[in-house]
């Protein structure tokens, strides 16, 4: 039978890393504030599983790769009065992703589209779930350049089996007659299992001229919005909003073109 006589060879074995590395912290803490065994254990268990929870969700955040942190709480629904906050929270509900629902924002850019995709992606990460976000170009990009139909599959297969898929930007696509094709398999593969955010600055009814066949555009759509919904926002972009307006120019002042720096002093 061996022996350890080592705790920290002990705990490296018993891959308790957290532990291992402060173990000897809470027993000189134990030992000041006459702990029993069992408070001192169940404080060493409890900062594991806690420091292992902490772990899962960076790698979960890394994995999903959100291009920044948001959360519905940040998004100004004041601007957006097409937009219901209380609609909205139902997207952060189990039963989204349960039901394998689909939810598609449209609009011009700057509106908050993207945020709102991350904010509901960000929610799901908190509660364990596998979120994937991706530009619908940048994962076009990856597939095409697959040189065979196996590598093709393994780079969709993360993005076909992740609980939550947020596809961003769809309509900047460069023309590619297999784009529509990928694009059906995926979310076809998806339908009715797993959940699906689209944002785009097309409508559904241009879906088909952004993949060069109206057909497959069409089949799209409609396992999108079987089990979902469609919001198109309006208004002024953030982006803008907040940028200095230049002062109006007057016809006269246009006409006669910028005064030399002593005129405009004087």
């Amino acid at each position: 039978m061996l022996e350890f006589n080592d705790v920290d060879e002990m705990l490296r074995l018993l891959r308790l890393p957290r532990m291992r590395a402060t173990w000897e912290e809470w027993v000189d803490r134990a030992a000041r504030e006459g702990w029993g065994g069992a408070d001192l254990l169940r404080n060493l268990l409890s900062d594991e599983l806690t420091a292992r929870e902490e772990g899962r969700l960076k790698r979960l955040v890394a994995q999903a790769g959100f291009p920044f942190h948001r959360t519905l709480e940040q998004f100004d629904f004041r601007c957006r009065t097409e937009l219901k906050r209380a609609v909205f929270q139902t997207y952060l509900e189990d039963s989204f992703v349960r039901e394998g629902r689909s939810l598609v924002l449209i609009g011009p850019p700057g509106l908050g589209k993207t945020h709102l995709g991350v904010a509901i992606g960000m929610h799901a990460v908190q509660r364990y779930l596998s979120v994937r976000f991706v530009t619908v170009q940048g994962l076009l990009n990856r597939v095409l350049d697959a040189e065979t139909g196996r590598e093709r599959e393994k780079v969709l297969r993360p993005y076909k089996r992740c609980d939550l898929l947020i596809l961003d930007e769809f309509g900047y696509l460069t023309p590619d007659p297999a784009a529509g094709a990928v694009l059906y398999d995926l979310i076809a593969h998806r339908y009715e299992q797993r959940a699906t955010v689209i944002t785009s600055n097309k409508s559904l009814t241009e879906w088909g001229r952004v993949l060069h066949d109206t057909a497959l555009a069409s089949a799209l759509v409609d396992r999108l919005m079987h089990h979902g919904d469609v919001y198109y926002l309006k208004g002024e972009s953030y982006r803008l909003r907040d940028k200095p307006r230049r002062q109006p120019v007057s016809p006269q002042e246009a006409l006669e073109g910028p005064r030399e720096a002593s005129e405009a002093q004087g």
